[in-house]
């Protein structure tokens, strides 16, 4: 994925409005859907993400949710509960989870802002690369076991093979 940066440096900026101006920056569509919050849509690798972002000031707290088009069937839920935790024991920042409601799958990170609760350019882009990236990394292995039929951990490994050599 390569981000662009708007044309004008900024300055730190509240969080969902800083957010909205790097995805305008990259022509990605996105609404405010109140005051503190934004929902828009990236491409990513191998599906469209609905990326979220959730300010709380109180807690001066931005919550990023990438959500992958995928919706895990109760027959499956199982075995995608099992590939989640396996999944997140590779993840240093953020997490995968099922909601409870509907099954959808989705990435979640929160960023700690400090006492100005006021985001970056450059911690904008790193955090909604990051939440594609982890998306588009794990996304085969959520496929393989919701239709493949695979087991989580052989679908987990199938989905990290690296490639040998050079295309």
């Amino acid at each position: 994925m390569n981000i662009s940066e708007p044309t004008e440096q900024l300055e730190d900026a509240a969080p969902v409005d800083m957010l909205a101006q790097l995805f305008e920056a990259n022509g990605w569509p996105c609404e405010f859907i109140g005051e503190d919050e934004l929902s828009g849509e990236i491409q990513g690798s191998w599906t469209k993400y609905q990326l979220r972002c959730i300010w709380r000031a109180e807690d001066r707290v931005l919550q990023l949710l990438c959500l992958p088009e995928i919706r895990v069937p109760d027959a499956k839920r199982r075995p995608a509960h099992e590939l989640v935790a396996l999944v997140n024991e590779q993840l240093w920042l953020g997490h995968f989870d099922i909601w409870s409601n509907g099954g959808v799958l989705l990435y979640r990170h929160g960023l700690m802002l400090g006492e100005e609760g006021l985001l970056s350019l450059n911690m904008a882009q790193l955090a909604v690369e990051t939440a594609v990236a982890e998306c588009d990394r794990f996304y085969p292995a959520f496929q393989f076991v919701l239709w493949g039929d695979k087991r989580p951990k052989e679908a987990l490994e199938a989905a990290l093979v690296d490639p040998a050599g050079e295309a």
